[in-house]
């Protein structure tokens, strides 16, 4: 690495996007993957998965116009947020996505009062104990009412093409995901007795990264998953909302100590980032990112501290490090997701600007 280098500072590897998306397509043959933008809406990040070929999973207005600037066709466009302002379906209709996702009847009246004959999805709820982030408590229908609702946006005249769901992030038991496809299933039966046929389904995203922990080896993981897909939807056109599974472990964060403090006998590391700026996803999304401080020694317990004046924004406590100095780094590795697209600008301070490593810089942290 360079002497001088303006931290903190978000590397991407393009190189480790295109693995990941390689190894999502392999383990899941036949599976259209849309990039969930909400995990990182960087322009850079965005060009790079559109030019992999993926779509992408928009949930507001501005992802939408991510979309556009990338010159996507509507079919590789998903609205995802299940609950929408009515000018946010007309911008979904003039732009003309894939399917808008609904779970009750107050919003499939809205979607059929803006976008007649709109196509939608049925997003359904998921009980998963394997989940960090549950994503069922605000959205999802429940399974067992659901033939209600689907005859309800039938006869509204909506164009209802399928079931959607999310088993919640960072889920690292597969279980959840063929759990729901047996359910699912019965859903498409149940529709096809009514003598509706669906055509689309989206089994949501939630696909794990390694942080501090280890986790089951991709191909394990998706390997049940894969299998009864194959078998319960052989002729279906199936989508997925993949976000933290394709930029997560892509990018490291370089942070630089600021200050040092010695308080109670332990050594208060405090950095030029913290909770309120990248390291927000330990807040909202529970991640515990590796550290690695560019200094060898004895290691001791210390505290990493962000550089707001806010005593809330401590990052790491009690972790073991060499004595580090003013001056010194610490790299914080799979910040590639949540981070810098929930962090904020509190007491005034910018974001992390954000490199890719194979075009913008020349050096590489191992």
């Amino acid at each position: 690495m360079k002497p001088e280098v303006k931290t903190p500072l978000l590397v991407c590897s393009k190189e480790k996007i295109k693995e990941k998306y390689r190894l999502l397509s392999s383990c899941l043959p036949g599976v259209q993957h849309f990039y969930a933008a909400k995990a990182n809406f960087h322009p850079k990040i965005i060009r790079i998965a559109v030019s992999l070929g993926m779509g992408l999973d928009v949930s507001s207005p501005g992802e939408l116009r991510l979309a556009e600037e990338n010159s996507l066709p509507g079919e590789k466009v998903l609205y995802t947020q299940p609950i929408k302002k009515e000018e946010e379906i007309a911008l979904a209709k003039e732009y003309g996505v894939k399917a808008l996702i609904f779970d009750n009847p107050q919003e499939a009246k809205k979607i059929a009062r803006v976008w007649p004959s709109a196509p939608v999805l049925l997003r359904i709820k998921v009980e998963n104990p394997f989940c960090v982030v549950n994503l069922s408590e605000k959205f999802g229908a429940d399974p067992a009412q659901s033939k209600d609702l689907i005859l309800f946006v039938r006869d509204l005249g909506l164009r209802i093409r399928g079931i959607a769901f999310h088993v919640g992030s960072q889920t690292t038991n597969p279980t959840p995901y063929f759990e729901t496809l047996k359910i699912v299933r019965r859903l498409f039966n149940i529709a096809a007795g009514e003598g509706i046929y669906f055509d689309l389904l989206d089994i949501g995203g939630g696909f794990p990264i390694a942080y501090r922990q280890p986790i089951m080896a991709a191909e394990s993981f998706f390997q049940p998953i894969r299998a009864t897909l194959e078998n319960y939807f052989p002729s279906t056109e199936i989508v997925s909302e993949p976000g933290r599974f394709i930029v997560g472990d892509a990018c490291y964060l370089i942070t630089k100590v600021v200050g040092k403090a010695i308080r109670k006998g332990m050594h208060w590391y405090y950095i030029d980032d913290g909770l309120y700026g990248s390291f927000s996803g330990k807040v909202y999304d529970h991640a515990d990112y590796p550290i690695h401080p560019l200094k060898e020694g004895e290691r001791k317990p210390s505290v990493i501290a962000g550089p707001t004046c806010d005593s809330f924004d401590v990052v790491y406590r009690e972790v073991y490090l060499p004595e580090l100095d003013v001056g010194d780094y610490i790299i914080f590795k799979s910040m590639g997701a949540y981070t810098w697209a929930s962090a904020s600008n509190f007491n005034g301070l910018e974001k992390p600007q954000l490199l890719i490593e194979e075009e913008e810089i020349e050096f590489q942290i191992l």
